[in-house]
């Protein structure tokens, strides 16, 4: 009999956890496979100093922490590459690719990402190379040009991050100039807003997927509706292609992908979100079916002791934007890379 141990990285989360901890618990799983018989037992990971050469006793880690503390990130990092431990997400993609990259890689395949420009820093970089390297090397420039050519009204916001955070809605010169004054040492996106008839989050978890119909203007606890069929099915499915397109290229299995559709249009723009709102208060309704896809994919990968893949590979996917194919046969090649 084998026990396998799924560590928990937390921060401030008790409500998506204990329902994990609790429900696994309760099930208490033995599982045949492979000539021997699996159980499950989970364990909230604890910070402190290790031996690079120390042997975790984890085989598998859902990390909901690394992404902004640096100390358990290095040691997911350690674990998944000396240790061959299986961990969602992967901390090397999820470290390097950010927003802007993931802008950048879905263009790249042809998505229809709205028009998007990087702006320099409104205040200096705190680093003393920083006047010389302005003063030789930074051209003047005039936002305000640069907002003519995207065209009002425009989304503000971090080329990192999440959780709406430092997010404005631009409708004109004043807006642009306050937003930018405001934004200080954050590196920005601008990017032109799309006049949509419904705005899609959905949330990918293994290899499963939910589209669920998104209010932003609501308060938090009230942004999923409870809806159905409430996309044209062609439409759907490419919703829900371009959140496991995301998820296949990084190497994600577990993050969040809003879109937004006019007509039989989708449009992408916000699909890095490597550690996705799975909060009891926010998915409400479909709390457990998050609950119970996390729990089906932490007990497969573990079960079946699925390699977990930290390398990319960009080529087929490039293959793929470079045919001359239409963007509906793109995207099925798209989805068969992904599935």
């Amino acid at each position: 009999m084998t026990t396998h141990k799924i560590g928990l990285l937390l921060g401030n989360e008790e409500d998506w956890s204990l329902a994990f901890e609790t429900i696994l618990g309760r099930l208490d799983l033995a599982i045949e496979h492979g000539g021997d018989t699996h159980r499950f037992t989970t364990d909230r990971i604890t910070i402190e100093p290790f031996a690079l050469t120390a042997p975790p006793s984890y085989d598998f880690v859902i990390d909901r922490l690394a992404h902004w503390y640096y100390h358990p990130r290095e040691w997911v990092k350690k674990v998944t590459l000396m240790d061959g431990v299986y961990a969602i997400n992967n901390p090397f993609s999820f470290q390097a690719m950010e927003k802007h990259s993931a802008y950048a890689v879905m263009l790249r395949l042809g998505f229809k990402v709205p028009e998007t420009w990087l702006i320099p820093y409104k205040k200096p970089v705190d680093n003393h190379r920083w006047a010389y390297t302005s003063a030789k090397y930074n051209k003047a420039f005039d936002i305000r040009e640069v907002a003519e050519q995207i065209g009002y009204p425009m989304y503000m916001k971090p080329f990192e991050g999440g959780g709406w955070v430092g997010v404005s809605r631009i409708e004109g010169p004043d807006d642009l100039e306050r937003a930018y004054d405001e934004s200080g040492r954050t590196l920005m996106h601008l990017q032109k807003a799309v006049d949509y008839d419904v705005f899609t989050r959905s949330l990918t978890i293994g290899a499963e997927t939910m589209v669920m119909k998104f209010r932003p203007e609501r308060p938090m606890h009230d942004r999923y509706e409870v809806v159905h069929d409430f996309l044209d099915p062609d439409v759907g499915r490419e919703v829900e292609t371009t959140g496991r397109v995301v998820n296949a290229f990084f190497r994600w299995e577990f993050n969040s992908c809003e879109s937004l559709v006019a007509g039989d249009s989708v449009y992408p723009i916000d699909y890095a979100n490597a550690c996705p709102d799975i909060a009891v208060t926010s998915l409400h309704y479909y709390f457990p079916w998050a609950i119970s896809r996390l729990i089906a994919w932490s007990v497969f990968c573990t079960t079946t002791r699925r390699p977990m893949s930290i390398s990319l590979d960009p080529d087929p996917w490039f293959r793929v934007a470079d045919a001359e194919s239409s963007y509906a046969e793109k995207v099925e090649e798209y989805r068969f890379l992904a599935d």
